[in-house]
């Protein structure tokens, strides 16, 4: 996922009572007024934001408009990270998409439709930064949940233990779905005491996101922000959806320049190496628009990762004969070293391809360095925490630890506006009945491994909002990895058939991993709303109405994406698929190991593994204690590069890194121009190539796709690419 690469924050730096820069005194004095403004305002994010005397009061926070827009938005957004997310894992999340967005949308309506009448009574009306809230928590949660869905569940696929199309299992899919969706926004009520009054976390990206809103809605000045800024998303998210559908009727032309098969062809023979590792170039907006969301360092420790995985260690496998390639064509030298075949598991360790053997180096990395990142980040934090905790016994639960030295009631929420006791409580315990049930029926998990995947799901959370709440990285996806370790040893001392323990281990795992992504999701709509004043009983109501969306929405767009392309559930021998999907091997690989009497992986990437993961442990805590904050950019983000290893499409991060360098360029240059309009370009690009994606998939559902009518021009082998 995206946010476990993300190192700034896309819109101005906010920390705990103060507000950073980076910048010069002249450069600050050389910005436009209205830029001065909204991004060098004082903010103190540990509280509310102060009242504005002159700001009219909102009676209508929760309204029809903003859920139905928020959801809309939030389809949006969920449609583009299935696409995304089967592609190489990443997502990005909806909050500033849909705090900008909806303001451009619900602003026009406010001035358009008479508050008279029947259609000024849903659409009409004055629109303030309260329901703005609104509308971007419910594209959160109504564009949350696609974890699932490009990782897990596609991995039970490739195990065959579901029926052959996920058309026959849409009821089972929307019962594992509501299992994760619900439960992560009943538990995460308690995190919002915890971590948001009580600790006073800062949570980059909602604080920004509530910081935008309030810049949007600050009279003129607003105005023209955000009319400049909703100007640049619709350009550039059309500009991509365009390009997208246009380039899969031409794809080695317009989409992807081959260049070793090109080089190969013309008497460079031996440059078809090149082509063979994956060497290409792919233009490709959204990964240019994750580079510039992700920046330089995440971005270059990617492509350093892709360069040491695709470009050093793979080739040297395939010369000493410990990792072989498939070939592709009878014709042509074309050989593919990116594909993971499940249908014989004796050859995992006998004869394995390049992209077997690095898959565990890979996520092995990404397990011990977000693990050992967390913990470094949260220790010092959580032992100044525990110090001044205190209990005090009430018959509210929530009340049950304060902070020492401080007001007993922090929460500068009136008790009516809160979410009551019983609704989350009883939420839970109904979901908790429900999950139980549900796993149990359709997936066979007992009782006992049903409420531990729940209790995984809290512990998960716990974790990740910790981190997301200091640092802005969410380490959910690969932290909760570790289920399928728990499980794993459950089902085996259990003596569980290894069919049996695949499905244990992958159903639990994903509703332990995605209502834990769902909560650290929600947990920051909530810091969002509370910096603006938002009443948390309409944020509750907004998620609750966002998960009903997720639900249908995400199984749905699961069964168009698989049904346009069935590779992405069966992969070919030769690997030719245009969806990577990533986590879906690994969840898939990870479950047939632990599964397996003994372990089938190949000895020499055992011992690479350990051996990078104790280097990357070691480099977090040089990293924290003896390198200078400052130096820090400049230490490698391990878990780019083990993500880097998980991947085989070296284009990706080769787009990312070409992405995050335009994007230093550009804010060194215009800081002006960069603040204004670099989110809205980089949310454009994804959302728009995630759009055409989406549009793509229906078109070859249709049966009107490039493979039919478009042409293999520039395609190695002279075989459609697309």
């Amino acid at each position: 996922m995206l946010p476990a690469l993300v190192e700034d924050t896309t819109v101005p730096e906010i920390a705990h009572g103060s507000h950073s820069t980076g910048l010069s005194i002249d450069e600050k004095n050389s910005l436009p007024e209205e830029v001065k403004q909204e991004r060098f305002a004082a903010v103190d994010v540990s509280r509310p934001f102060p009242i504005d005397p002159d700001e009219p009061e909102e009676t209508h926070q929760l309204t029809v408009r903003a859920l139905l827009v928020g959801c809309l938005l939030g389809c949006v957004v969920g449609a583009s990270n299935i696409y995304l997310g089967l592609k190489t894992g990443f997502t990005f999340g909806p909050q500033l998409f849909g705090a900008i967005f909806g303001f451009a949308i619900l602003k026009s309506l406010s001035r358009i439709v008479p508050e008279s009448g029947l259609l000024g009574k849903w659409l009409g009306g004055s629109f303030g930064p309260k329901e703005n809230c609104t509308v971007q928590t419910a594209a959160t949660a109504s564009g949350g949940l696609g974890i699932l869905f490009v990782s897990a569940v596609p991995a039970m696929y490739r195990l065959h233990l579901l029926s052959e199309k996920p058309q026959q299992d849409f009821g089972r899919l929307i019962a594992l779905t509501m299992c994760s969706g619900f439960f992560g926004v009943f538990f995460v009520i308690p995190l919002r005491k915890h971590f948001i009054i009580h600790q006073k976390l800062v949570f980059p990206t909602p604080a920004a996101t509530a910081y935008t809103i309030r810049a949007l809605h600050n009279g003129r000045v607003g105005a023209i922000s955000a009319r400049k800024k909703t100007l640049g998303l619709i350009a550039t998210m059309s500009s991509a959806f365009i390009f997208k559908v246009v380039s899969i009727y031409a794809p080695g032309i317009i989409w992807d320049w081959h260049i070793g098969w090109t080089l190969y062809r013309i008497g460079f023979t031996s440059i078809i190496h090149l082509e063979n590792y994956g060497w290409w170039i792919e233009f490709t907006p959204a990964f240019f628009g994750a580079g510039q969301l992700s920046g330089m360092n995440a971005s270059w420790s990617f492509f350093g990762g892709a360069v040491l995985a695709w470009g050093i260690i793979a080739p040297s496998l395939v010369a000493t004969g410990r990792a072989f390639g498939t070939s592709t064509s009878d014709d042509y030298p074309l050989v593919t070293y990116q594909s993971i075949s499940y249908s014989d598991p004796t050859k995992y360790v006998t004869t394995p391809s390049p992209r077997y053997w690095l898959l565990w180096p890979g996520v092995f990395m990404m397990l011990v360095y977000s693990a050992t990142d967390v913990l470094v980040n949260a220790s010092a934090p959580l032992y100044e925490m525990f110090k001044t905790w205190r209990f005090r016994p009430t018959r509210d639960p929530r009340e049950w630890f304060y902070t020492e030295g401080e007001a007993y009631d922090e929460d500068y929420t009136t008790k009516e506006d809160r979410i009551p006791t019983w609704a989350w409580t009883g939420g839970l315990a109904v979901s908790t009945v429900v999950s139980v049930s549900l796993l149990s029926t359709q997936y066979h998990v007992n009782v006992g491994e049903a409420i531990l995947a729940l209790l995984l799901a809290f512990l998960f959370s716990f974790i990740g909002v910790q981190s997301s709440g200091h640092t802005d990285v969410n380490p959910v996806s690969t932290v909760a990895k570790a289920s399928q370790l728990i499980f794993g040893g459950i089902s085996k001392s259990q003596g569980l058939e290894i069919r049996k323990s695949e499905i244990v281990n992958l159903a639990a795992g994903t509703v332990a991993a995605g209502a834990a992504a769902q909560a650290v999701d929600m947990t920051g709509d909530l810091k969002t709303g509370y910096l603006l004043r938002a009443k948390p009983r309409n944020q509750f109501v907004a998620q609750l109405v966002g998960a009903v969306v997720a639900v249908f929405l995400t199984a749905g767009l699961f069964v168009l994406f698989t049904t346009a392309s069935p590779c992405i559930l069966y992969p070919p021998e030769d690997g030719a698929c245009t969806y990577g999907a990533p986590s879906v091997a690994a969840w898939a690989a990870v479950a047939l190991a632990v599964a397996s009497p003994t372990l089938p992986i190949p000895s020499s990437s055992g011992y690479t593994a350990i051996a990078l993961g104790l280097f990357s442990v070691v480099s977090v805590f040089v990293k924290h204690f003896y390198i200078p904050k400052k130096y820090w950019v400049y230490v490698p983000n391990w878990n780019a590069v083990g993500l880097a290893f998980v991947v085989p499409q070296v284009y990706y991060p080769i787009a990312m890194a070409f992405g995050a360098t335009c994007n230093y360029i550009w804010a060194r240059r215009s800081a002006s121009s960069f603040d204004m309009y670099m989110f809205p370009v980089a949310a454009g690009l994804l959302a728009g190539e995630g759009l055409g994606g989406v549009f793509a998939a229906l078109l070859s559902v249709a049966g009107v796709d490039g493979s039919k009518f478009g042409t293999a021009i520039g395609c190695p082998g002279f075989e459609f690419c697309g």
